[in-house]
């Protein structure tokens, strides 16, 4: 049997292009994914049975904190929908096609934030997205369903709302201090954000992690440099990028920020860790 697990409150409550009626004729079986106890309906499988998650980053990392991925028996496909899509970047792959996801789902780091532990599958990261996924969060609570302009968010908090600040960042021991931080994410992919490629040399299968701490004094000299993130360009500004890979990152800020992890905001956030 071929379930296919979907959120009925996204995409209208219709699979990419396949009404549900449509998909049960064939003999797979869509099931409300908001309605379900992961570890127990993946206990249940059996061998044979094959598993279809509808949607993006965020089902991705609900998926690899609530069954255990190490050791899965099924065949577990990836069928893009969501909005930011940054694990299918990575992989060069577009929404719309199932992708099968069991090999990128081992060997995942773990993000430590305000006494709790989470798997991620793209990135830990404190800055300017994380403002962003709070600024988001506040919109889609006052108008819900409104659509979500994170350029102009993102724009917004560089010129006027959110305020760098300094941290000290330990990688494997070694510790640095900077000033004027506006992003420190620890990778497992290239991308963070809906596209921004934040670290264009690290790659999902090796055995570290990379941290980029991007600095800069001026919000305008900022602004101007933010198209640059989308190629990756923007580790060739030595002045103001720093790059570093190893497996066990911390980073402590001087003042409490919002942070996210695979586009999730976690809140009040003064320190982090991500360890592989």
């Amino acid at each position: 049997m071929k379930y296919y697990l979907y959120n009925p409150l996204a995409n209208n409550g219709i699979l990419p292009g396949v009404p549900l009626e449509e998909l049960k004729k064939t003999g797979a079986e869509p099931i409300d994914a908001t309605k379900l106890d992961y570890a127990e309906f993946f206990g249940k499988l059996a061998p044979e049975d094959e598993v279809v998650m509808v949607g993006g980053d965020g089902t991705i990392n609900y998926l690899i904190n609530h069954v255990d991925c190490e050791n899965l028996k099924n065949n577990v496909y990836l069928l893009g929908n969501g909005s930011g899509n940054d694990f299918l970047n990575d992989i060069g792959e577009k929404p719309g096609k199932e992708i099968l996801l069991n090999k990128y789902l081992k060997n995942l780091p773990v993000a430590r934030v305000n006494g709790k532990e989470w798997k991620y599958i793209n990135n830990m990261s404190y800055g300017i997205d994380g403002y962003c996924c709070e600024v988001a969060d506040k919109i889609k609570a006052k108008a819900p369903g409104k659509k979500i302009n994170y350029t102009s968010i993102a724009i917004k908090g560089v010129l006027y709302d959110f305020k760098p600040g300094s941290a000290d960042v330990t990688v494997d021991g070694v510790t640095r201090h900077f000033d004027n931080i506006w992003l420190a994410p620890a990778m497992k992919g290239r991308y963070c954000g809906g596209g921004m490629m934040l670290a264009p040399g690290q790659d999902r299968f090796s055995d570290k992690l990379t941290v980029m701490i991007y600095c800069g004094k001026s919000r305008l000299k900022t602004l101007m440099a933010f198209p640059k993130i989308f190629e990756g360009k923007h580790v060739e500004m030595t002045d103001r990028v720093t790059v570093i890979t190893g497996n066990k990152i911390h980073v402590k800020f001087s003042r409490p920020c919002a942070a996210q992890i695979d586009g999730e905001t976690v809140l009040n956030v003064s320190e982090y860790e991500a360890e592989l």
